[in-house]
């Protein structure tokens, strides 16, 4: 009995380290209806406070910035403008970007932009400034004006 009683304490302790490890990920990854949400946020704030708002706000603000989820803001002709998880791609023109796999993702994002006006991105490699490794993404991208907005999900 004293077996089966210490068989089933061990048994509760890894089901509690399992549910923890679930809740300690979620934490730290959020959803494709989330990213969506804020392009979708974000969008709108484009559309009241204007291009110079933008770019500060996704950039260098808070609002549109959560544990993996930012804010990448583009114009169609391919120069990033504002970006809250890598400023140093801010004023380059990333149409010839490829990711590791030699994927030139960042025109299939302007496709996207320009042809559907918004959607879901293909899979691409990508730095995930919070884990510091590369990993797939997706992206939601919305066409604001002559620009778009887009916020992406990492998947591991």
């Amino acid at each position: 009995m004293k077996l089966f009683s210490f068989y089933k304490a061990i048994l509760g302790v890894a089901f509690y380290c399992l549910f923890m490890i679930s809740v300690a990920w979620a934490s730290e990854h959020s959803t494709a209806a989330q990213a969506e949400a804020m392009a979708h946020k974000a969008a709108a704030f484009v559309k009241v406070n204007g291009l110079e708002k933008s770019v500060e706000e996704f950039t260098n603000g808070n609002t549109f910035k959560d544990r993996d989820l930012y804010v990448a803001f583009a114009g169609l002709e391919g120069v990033m403008l504002g970006h809250g998880g890598n400023p140093k791609l801010i004023g380059k023109n990333l149409i010839g970007l490829k990711d590791p796999d030699g994927q030139l993702f960042y025109q299939k994002l302007l496709d996207l932009a320009k042809t559907k006006g918004k959607g879901w991105s293909e899979p691409y490699k990508f730095l995930n400034p919070v884990s510091k490794k590369i990993e797939s993404k997706v992206i939601y991208v919305e066409r604001v004006g002559n620009n778009w907005v887009g916020v992406g999900v990492y998947k591991d």
